[in-house]
């Protein structure tokens, strides 16, 4: 058994680890919570490091039996995070992975020399949330009560290869891609009934590195 503190963005993210993601890691042996990080009060999205990183040492400190892990936006993210820079020089691919790994160094090395490495699993998602919700786009475009959307949901699927490749420009992300075809969507109420509606097998199949996220919690039960 091994409790996980997942420090998200907003409160969609926590609605979604507490409707989709834990109760399956539960039966895993891995019991998941969630709460806003960094966040102004009422505020969601992400700020500057300093902020964040107290957070997540304090959430380490204050229990050292529970592990804790991180679902953040790559995009949203501002450049003094750790990583940024070295990330922009690297494929689309391999941006998230590479601000995951300096922070999880930098959050190792403030903890200091006798912390578990395994405690913190940082988690960082290239698009913002709605980018999962491409996994199954008959599930979205029912969800949202406009099954005639479906094929339009598909095809920008398949041009851009898969849900987590998407891209977040101006017009084009995950979440602007839905309100243009859906105007009534709600990020909150429409987002988490179309996750549930995907399930959590579906969005790991479709996304590979969300996948090997929920893998590494798998791996602390």
């Amino acid at each position: 058994m091994s409790r996980v503190l997942a420090l998200v963005e907003g409160e969609t993210e926590i609605a979604f680890v507490k409707t989709v993601l834990a109760p399956e890691l539960a039966g895993k042996g891995v019991f998941l919570s969630a709460t806003k990080i960094g966040s102004a009060r009422g505020q969601s999205g992400i700020r500057s490091y300093e902020s964040n990183r107290r957070d997540i040492l304090a959430a380490l400190k204050q229990d050292q039996g529970r592990s804790c892990t991180t679902m953040l936006d790559y995009y949203g993210m501002p450049d003094d995070w750790p990583g940024r820079a070295e990330a922009r020089e690297q494929p689309p691919s391999e941006r998230a992975v590479c601000v995951e790994a300096r922070l999880g160094e930098d959050i190792a090395g403030a903890m200091g020399p006798s912390f578990d490495r395994r405690r913190f699993v940082p988690y960082v998602q290239m698009h913002e949330f709605e980018a999962i919700l491409f996994s199954n786009p008959h599930e979205l475009a029912a969800a949202l009560h406009m099954p005639a959307i479906e094929a339009d949901l598909a095809a920008m699927v398949t041009q851009c290869g898969s849900p987590e490749e998407i891209d977040d420009g101006e017009t084009t992300a995950p979440a602007k891609r839905i309100r243009g075809l859906a105007p009534q969507y709600n990020k909150v109420v429409g987002g988490i009934l179309a996750a549930q509606r995907i399930g959590l097998a579906a969005i790991r199949r479709e996304c590979r590195h969300f996948d090997e996220w929920v893998r590494r919690l798998e791996a602390l039960g």
